[in-house]
Protein backbone atom coordinates (compact mmCIF):
# COMPACT_ATOMS: atom_id res chain seq x y z
CA UNK A 1 0.00 0.00 0.00
CA UNK A 2 1.28 3.59 -0.57
CA UNK A 3 1.33 5.30 2.33
CA UNK A 4 1.88 8.54 0.71
CA UNK A 5 -1.29 8.99 -0.75
CA UNK A 6 -3.16 9.40 2.70
CA UNK A 7 -1.34 12.49 2.57
CA UNK A 8 -1.46 13.52 -0.94
CA UNK A 9 -4.10 16.25 -2.15
CA UNK A 10 -5.81 16.22 -5.05
CA UNK A 11 -5.42 19.94 -6.50
CA UNK A 12 -8.75 19.45 -8.49
CA UNK A 13 -10.44 18.76 -5.26
CA UNK A 14 -12.31 21.45 -2.89
CA UNK A 15 -13.01 20.80 0.28
CA UNK A 16 -16.71 19.70 1.53
CA UNK A 17 -16.29 20.97 4.94
CA UNK A 18 -17.08 24.57 5.88
CA UNK A 19 -16.30 26.88 9.08
CA UNK A 20 -19.72 28.83 9.52
CA UNK A 21 -19.07 32.24 9.62
CA UNK A 22 -18.91 33.76 13.15
CA UNK A 23 -18.25 30.35 14.67
CA UNK A 24 -14.83 31.56 16.36
CA UNK A 25 -13.97 35.51 17.53
CA UNK A 26 -10.37 36.50 18.13
CA UNK A 27 -10.03 38.59 21.08
CA UNK A 28 -8.77 41.86 20.54
CA UNK A 29 -6.95 42.09 23.86
CA UNK A 30 -5.30 38.55 24.04
CA UNK A 31 -5.43 37.49 20.47
CA UNK A 32 -6.87 34.41 21.52
CA UNK A 33 -9.08 32.42 18.84
CA UNK A 34 -12.09 32.06 20.84
CA UNK A 35 -15.37 30.23 20.58
CA UNK A 36 -18.12 32.38 19.98
CA UNK A 37 -20.82 30.91 21.92
CA UNK A 38 -17.85 30.65 25.11
CA UNK A 39 -17.90 34.34 24.78
CA UNK A 40 -21.36 34.66 24.94
CA UNK A 41 -22.28 32.77 27.41
CA UNK A 42 -19.92 34.65 29.34
CA UNK A 43 -21.71 37.80 28.96
CA UNK A 44 -19.78 38.53 26.15
CA UNK A 45 -16.52 38.60 28.04
CA UNK A 46 -13.24 36.95 26.98
CA UNK A 47 -13.29 33.52 28.92
CA UNK A 48 -8.87 33.63 28.29
CA UNK A 49 -8.33 37.34 29.23
CA UNK A 50 -11.28 39.33 30.89
CA UNK A 51 -11.46 41.07 28.22
CA UNK A 52 -15.49 43.43 28.36
CA UNK A 53 -16.68 43.64 25.40
CA UNK A 54 -18.82 46.42 24.29
CA UNK A 55 -22.43 45.48 24.64
CA UNK A 56 -25.63 47.03 22.41
CA UNK A 57 -27.79 48.69 25.15
CA UNK A 58 -30.99 46.04 24.50
CA UNK A 59 -28.65 43.51 25.39
CA UNK A 60 -26.92 45.56 28.56
CA UNK A 61 -30.42 46.47 30.06
CA UNK A 62 -31.35 42.74 29.29
CA UNK A 63 -28.81 40.82 31.25
CA UNK A 64 -29.34 43.96 34.16
CA UNK A 65 -32.96 43.92 34.58
CA UNK A 66 -35.37 41.06 36.29
CA UNK A 67 -36.47 39.30 32.99
CA UNK A 68 -39.97 40.28 31.42
CA UNK A 69 -39.89 44.03 33.92
CA UNK A 70 -38.14 46.23 31.35
CA UNK A 71 -40.89 48.89 29.70
CA UNK A 72 -39.03 51.16 27.45
CA UNK A 73 -39.89 55.07 27.24
CA UNK A 74 -39.52 58.00 24.56
CA UNK A 75 -38.48 55.21 22.49
CA UNK A 76 -40.20 57.74 19.60
CA UNK A 77 -37.97 60.83 19.64
CA UNK A 78 -35.36 61.35 16.61
CA UNK A 79 -32.91 63.73 16.22
CA UNK A 80 -33.41 66.72 13.63
CA UNK A 81 -30.89 68.47 11.71
CA UNK A 82 -31.19 71.56 12.99
CA UNK A 83 -28.06 73.30 11.51
CA UNK A 84 -28.05 71.14 7.78
CA UNK A 85 -24.75 69.61 8.46
CA UNK A 86 -23.07 67.94 6.16
CA UNK A 87 -23.86 64.62 5.49
CA UNK A 88 -25.50 64.50 9.18
CA UNK A 89 -28.92 63.02 8.22
CA UNK A 90 -26.95 59.95 6.89
CA UNK A 91 -25.40 59.02 9.48
CA UNK A 92 -28.21 58.93 11.77
CA UNK A 93 -29.92 56.95 9.19
CA UNK A 94 -26.58 54.74 9.07
CA UNK A 95 -26.50 54.35 12.88
CA UNK A 96 -30.60 53.13 12.89
CA UNK A 97 -29.60 50.57 10.17
CA UNK A 98 -27.01 49.47 12.42
CA UNK A 99 -28.84 49.04 15.84
CA UNK A 100 -32.27 49.24 15.55
CA UNK A 101 -32.36 52.37 17.30
CA UNK A 102 -33.56 55.87 17.01
CA UNK A 103 -30.96 57.60 18.61
CA UNK A 104 -27.75 56.70 20.86
CA UNK A 105 -29.72 55.99 24.38
CA UNK A 106 -32.53 53.46 25.74
CA UNK A 107 -34.40 54.35 28.53
CA UNK A 108 -37.22 52.82 30.67
CA UNK A 109 -38.73 50.79 33.65
CA UNK A 110 -37.83 47.59 35.51
CA UNK A 111 -36.52 45.83 38.09
CA UNK A 112 -33.34 44.43 39.46
CA UNK A 113 -34.05 41.52 41.95
CA UNK A 114 -37.36 43.04 41.85
CA UNK A 115 -36.33 46.63 42.82
CA UNK A 116 -38.24 48.98 40.66
CA UNK A 117 -35.74 51.34 39.01
CA UNK A 118 -35.16 53.68 36.08
CA UNK A 119 -32.57 52.45 33.77
CA UNK A 120 -30.87 53.58 30.76
CA UNK A 121 -27.94 52.61 28.56
CA UNK A 122 -25.86 53.90 25.85
CA UNK A 123 -25.05 52.09 22.28
CA UNK A 124 -21.79 52.89 21.46
CA UNK A 125 -22.55 51.72 17.94
CA UNK A 126 -25.19 54.74 16.97
CA UNK A 127 -22.90 57.13 15.80
CA UNK A 128 -20.21 56.83 19.15
CA UNK A 129 -22.71 56.77 22.28
CA UNK A 130 -22.63 60.74 21.28
CA UNK A 131 -24.90 62.86 23.23
CA UNK A 132 -27.43 65.27 21.10
CA UNK A 133 -30.47 66.88 22.00
CA UNK A 134 -32.63 63.45 21.64
CA UNK A 135 -30.46 61.14 24.25
CA UNK A 136 -30.46 64.88 26.34
CA UNK A 137 -34.12 64.87 26.41
CA UNK A 138 -34.06 60.92 27.30
CA UNK A 139 -31.94 61.26 30.25
CA UNK A 140 -33.71 64.10 31.81
CA UNK A 141 -36.83 62.85 30.87
CA UNK A 142 -36.06 59.49 33.09
CA UNK A 143 -34.58 61.44 35.87
CA UNK A 144 -37.18 63.20 36.47
CA UNK A 145 -39.29 60.43 35.99
CA UNK A 146 -37.04 58.70 39.16
CA UNK A 147 -37.13 62.18 41.10
CA UNK A 148 -41.23 62.06 40.76
CA UNK A 149 -42.12 58.31 41.30
CA UNK A 150 -39.06 58.26 44.31
CA UNK A 151 -36.99 55.31 41.82
CA UNK A 152 -33.37 54.78 41.76
CA UNK A 153 -31.94 55.63 38.66
CA UNK A 154 -29.12 53.47 37.07
CA UNK A 155 -27.49 54.51 33.95
CA UNK A 156 -24.83 52.48 31.96
CA UNK A 157 -22.54 55.14 29.50
CA UNK A 158 -20.82 54.54 26.23
CA UNK A 159 -20.03 57.66 24.49
CA UNK A 160 -17.32 59.62 23.01
CA UNK A 161 -18.96 63.25 24.26
CA UNK A 162 -21.58 65.44 22.55
CA UNK A 163 -22.73 65.07 18.97
CA UNK A 164 -20.68 67.77 16.97
CA UNK A 165 -23.28 67.83 14.32
CA UNK A 166 -25.42 69.59 16.77
CA UNK A 167 -23.26 72.39 18.01
CA UNK A 168 -24.20 74.34 20.84
CA UNK A 169 -27.51 72.09 21.23
CA UNK A 170 -25.58 69.33 21.80
CA UNK A 171 -23.15 71.43 24.35
CA UNK A 172 -26.25 72.50 26.46
CA UNK A 173 -27.13 68.83 27.05
CA UNK A 174 -24.18 69.10 29.60
CA UNK A 175 -25.76 71.30 31.73
CA UNK A 176 -29.56 70.01 31.09
CA UNK A 177 -28.12 66.45 32.25
CA UNK A 178 -26.33 67.77 35.08
CA UNK A 179 -29.37 70.11 36.42
CA UNK A 180 -31.52 66.95 36.56
CA UNK A 181 -29.27 64.68 38.37
CA UNK A 182 -29.41 67.98 41.02
CA UNK A 183 -33.18 67.55 41.34
CA UNK A 184 -32.79 63.74 41.88
CA UNK A 185 -30.10 65.03 44.77
CA UNK A 186 -33.08 67.45 45.98
CA UNK A 187 -35.91 64.82 45.92
CA UNK A 188 -33.31 62.25 47.94
CA UNK A 189 -33.11 59.77 45.12
CA UNK A 190 -30.03 57.09 44.87
CA UNK A 191 -28.51 57.69 41.04
CA UNK A 192 -25.86 54.98 40.28
CA UNK A 193 -23.91 55.28 37.56
CA UNK A 194 -22.35 52.01 35.10
CA UNK A 195 -18.88 53.33 33.30
CA UNK A 196 -18.08 51.15 30.09
CA UNK A 197 -15.97 51.29 27.63
CA UNK A 198 -15.56 53.88 26.62
CA UNK A 199 -17.32 56.95 28.76
CA UNK A 200 -15.55 60.34 27.45
CA UNK A 201 -15.12 64.11 26.72
CA UNK A 202 -18.77 65.88 27.27
CA UNK A 203 -20.59 62.58 28.76
CA UNK A 204 -18.15 62.13 31.49
CA UNK A 205 -18.09 65.85 32.21
CA UNK A 206 -21.35 66.06 33.13
CA UNK A 207 -24.47 63.53 34.51
CA UNK A 208 -21.59 60.43 33.94
CA UNK A 209 -19.54 61.65 36.54
CA UNK A 210 -22.55 62.64 38.77
CA UNK A 211 -23.55 59.63 40.60
CA UNK A 212 -24.30 59.20 43.88
CA UNK A 213 -22.03 56.11 43.66
CA UNK A 214 -20.15 55.56 40.54
CA UNK A 215 -19.02 51.18 38.94
CA UNK A 216 -16.93 51.24 36.43
CA UNK A 217 -16.26 47.90 34.41
CA UNK A 218 -12.65 46.35 34.13
CA UNK A 219 -10.46 47.84 30.98
CA UNK A 220 -12.88 50.91 30.20
CA UNK A 221 -11.54 53.87 28.31
CA UNK A 222 -12.98 57.17 31.38
CA UNK A 223 -11.52 60.56 30.76
CA UNK A 224 -12.24 63.60 29.70
CA UNK A 225 -9.38 64.06 26.86
CA UNK A 226 -7.08 61.67 25.14
CA UNK A 227 -2.86 61.31 26.52
CA UNK A 228 -1.76 63.16 23.79
CA UNK A 229 -3.97 65.95 24.66
CA UNK A 230 -4.04 65.71 28.77
CA UNK A 231 -0.04 65.73 27.87
CA UNK A 232 0.14 69.05 26.11
CA UNK A 233 -2.73 70.74 28.82
CA UNK A 234 -1.38 69.40 32.27
CA UNK A 235 2.67 70.03 30.94
CA UNK A 236 3.38 67.04 32.63
CA UNK A 237 3.83 63.04 31.27
CA UNK A 238 0.36 61.19 32.52
CA UNK A 239 0.78 57.82 33.78
CA UNK A 240 -0.04 55.88 30.52
CA UNK A 241 -2.94 53.95 32.63
CA UNK A 242 -4.78 57.81 33.61
CA UNK A 243 -7.57 56.73 31.47
CA UNK A 244 -8.56 53.50 32.70
CA UNK A 245 -10.28 51.86 35.85
CA UNK A 246 -7.67 51.71 37.97
CA UNK A 247 -6.30 55.11 37.61
CA UNK A 248 -9.52 56.24 38.08
CA UNK A 249 -10.03 54.75 41.61
CA UNK A 250 -6.74 55.16 43.06
CA UNK A 251 -7.96 58.87 42.19
CA UNK A 252 -11.56 58.35 44.16
CA UNK A 253 -13.36 59.44 40.74
CA UNK A 254 -15.02 55.72 40.85
CA UNK A 255 -16.08 54.00 44.14
CA UNK A 256 -15.27 49.92 42.21
CA UNK A 257 -14.28 48.22 39.56
CA UNK A 258 -16.91 45.64 38.92
CA UNK A 259 -16.73 43.01 36.79
CA UNK A 260 -19.82 42.47 34.78
CA UNK A 261 -20.64 38.82 36.05
CA UNK A 262 -20.87 40.42 39.31
CA UNK A 263 -22.20 43.70 38.11
CA UNK A 264 -26.16 42.67 38.81
CA UNK A 265 -25.70 41.22 41.84
CA UNK A 266 -24.13 44.27 43.30
CA UNK A 267 -26.51 46.70 41.66
CA UNK A 268 -28.95 44.85 43.72
CA UNK A 269 -27.08 44.79 47.33
CA UNK A 270 -26.45 48.60 46.94
CA UNK A 271 -29.84 49.05 45.61
CA UNK A 272 -31.83 47.38 48.54
CA UNK A 273 -29.36 49.20 50.91
CA UNK A 274 -30.23 52.90 49.40
CA UNK A 275 -33.36 51.72 48.98
CA UNK A 276 -34.25 50.79 52.34
CA UNK A 277 -32.22 53.71 54.02
CA UNK A 278 -34.37 56.71 51.92
CA UNK A 279 -37.91 57.94 53.27
CA UNK A 280 -40.62 56.69 52.31
CA UNK A 281 -38.81 53.38 50.79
Amino acid sequence: MNHKRWFHRDPGRTSDVSVPEGLWTKCPSCDDIVFTKDIERNLRVCPKCDYHYRLPAYERLGMTLDEGTFTETDAGLRSVDTLAFPDYASKLARGAERTGLNDGIVTGVGEIEGIPVIAGASDFAFMGGSMGGVAGEKLVRAMERGADNHKPVVLFTASGGARMQEGLHSLMQMAKTSAAVAKLARARVPYIVVLTDPTTAGVYASYASLGDIIFAEPGAVIGFAGLRVGNQDVGVKLPPDFQRPDFQSRCGMIDRIVPRKELRATLATVLALLTEAAPDG
